[in-house]
């Protein structure tokens, strides 16, 4: 999938404004998911996706910070933080991003993305996915 798609897949799913909120929406969840998993996952999940949505991953992992445990409260905390909307808003935005990139890789990496995940964000990250991982 190209970079132009996916966005405008994130903004139509997510029934977003603009580009530019797509864009917020979808680097907000891709560093968090990044700051979540082991860095040799987040290479693997950034390598499957186009290069500027993988660039949100890998400059997480650029940065050498540990692998971090949290779960659904806080990730959707940090993905409205960082994409400077509401809570519910950034849930919904985020499980959208999700399901896009159920869509966009292969060889099941969204599936070890979320086996390391506590089973109310591995829960959240499927809700709405068409089943793909």
């Amino acid at each position: 999938m190209k970079h132009d798609a996916f966005i405008g897949q994130v903004q139509d799913r997510a029934h977003l404004d603009s580009r530019g909120a797509a864009q917020a929406f979808t680097r907000a969840t891709l560093e968090t998911i990044a700051e979540r998993i082991n860095p040799d996952l987040a290479d693997d999940l950034a390598a499957q996706l186009p290069q500027e949505i993988g660039e949100n991953v890998r400059r997480v992992t650029e940065q050498w910070v540990p692998t971090q445990r949290f779960g659904q409260d806080e990730f959707v905390r940090r993905v409205a933080e960082r994409a400077h909307a509401d809570e519910p808003k950034a849930a919904f935005a985020a499980r959208v991003v999700f399901e896009l990139l159920d869509e966009a890789t292969t060889g099941n990496v969204m599936g070890k993305v979320r086996e390391g995940m506590p089973e109310d964000l591995r829960a959240f990250s499927l809700a709405g996915s068409s089943g793909n991982a």
